[in-house]
């Protein structure tokens, strides 16, 4: 066979190899996917909120955390300031967002926050505020501990290990010690792109503690959000890839034995957890294509998704709220407390909606 022949097949291949990959990669991001308009009651946007929230968590007293201005290699940034932790008090109904000063020697100027998790300490009260911080384009975990007299948050640690290397998001389990989600197994930019393209499942979990930092789950496409069950035995994590959410039995040793996957049909990104019902809520991507290419002419939709029964044979998994766009920009998480429901993006603003 002559050596243009050979080239020719060879070319062929990798044609056809290419062509398979973007077809797999836009399934993956349901790029074709269309959108009906979904809304809930007296829906506005948070004051204050201009640069995202791409977290928030709420203490049972109705105090919320919300992670804003995160910059993120890909996606649009309209700030160059650091990012900032508000509260939002839902008992109050001026609905104020207040910013957490931060106090101890932590360094403001590269604050870059992304997922939170809170933790109350069983002996004396104290909650400890957890955020995966990301300066200079790393990855790694701060914790504070939240001074409500002074809203204000005080620098205990940075924790940082090789194995916390692509972090995004974190359910903390006592005053030092939590699990995290590492989105890619990769750290350079041109290998995190292969990633997906590939479907190289190759993402994990992470449990830290001051005597233990191991590997305790694996195989996600792309793990993103976690959080933890009320009674503590189940850890539930969102590959937002493969469109489900992975339940997870926590044993005694720490490591995590997968139970069963939840399909939820959308790119779900972090969750948050009903501490009476156990319900999941969850703010996803519609439209990972979208998402990814942020274009303002036709800008990524919003998606609110809850998952009842998750532990039993037949979850009920309902659609809430769904956005084109037109409201509300990449929502990536979504959590109740009483009748409200709170909604924040990645980048763009917050919304706060009355419950049907």
């Amino acid at each position: 066979m002559g050596k243009i022949a050979v080239l020719s097949l060879v070319a062929l291949a990798i044609s056809v190899l290419i062509g398979e990959r973007l077809i797999t990669l836009r399934h993956l991001t349901l790029s074709s996917r269309a959108l009906t308009q979904n809304y809930l009651p007296n829906c506005h946007l948070i004051k204050g909120i201009e640069f995202g929230a791409e977290d928030i968590t709420i203490l049972e007293d109705g105090l919320a955390f919300l992670s804003t201005g995160l910059k993120f290699p890909g996606l649009p940034s309209y700030s160059d300031d650091p990012g900032k932790i508000y509260t939002l008090d839902l008992l109050d109904s001026r609905q104020n967002i207040q910013a957490l000063s931060i106090k101890g020697g932590f360094d403001e100027d590269s604050f870059n926050p992304h997922g939170i998790s809170v933790y109350t300490d069983d002996k004396d009260g104290a909650i400890y505020l957890f955020v995966v911080n990301h300066p200079h384009g790393k990855s790694q975990v701060e914790i504070f501990r939240f001074v409500e007299e002074e809203n204000s948050l005080q620098y205990i640690k940075t924790i940082k290990h090789d194995l916390l290397r692509s972090v995004n998001d974190i359910v903390a389990v006592g005053t030092e010690s939590f699990y995290a989600t590492n989105d890619h197994y990769f750290t350079n930019g041109f290998l995190k792109f292969l990633e997906p393209l590939l479907t190289l499942g190759w993402c994990d979990v992470i449990y830290y503690s001051p005597d233990t930092v191991q590997v305790v789950a694996g195989g996600f496409l792309s793990a993103n959000g976690i959080n933890i069950s009320p009674d503590k035995r189940h850890l539930y994590v969102s590959d937002v890839m493969n469109h489900t959410i992975v339940v997870l039995e926590i044993q005694k040793n720490t490591i995590l034995s997968r139970l069963k996957e939840v399909d939820v049909g959308s790119l779900c990104d972090n969750i948050e957890v009903d501490r009476k019902t156990g319900d999941l809520w969850l703010g996803s991507h519609p439209n990972g294509l979208k998402f990814l290419l942020s274009d303002p002419n036709d800008p990524p939709g919003s998606e609110v998704i809850k998952i009842q029964d998750i532990l039993s044979e037949k979850p009920k998994v309902t659609q809430v709220y769904a956005d084109n766009g037109s409201v509300i920009i990449g929502s990536s998480v979504a959590t109740r407390y009483g009748g409200k429901l709170l909604i924040g993006t990645v980048y763009q603003k917050a919304l706060i909606c009355d419950l049907k």
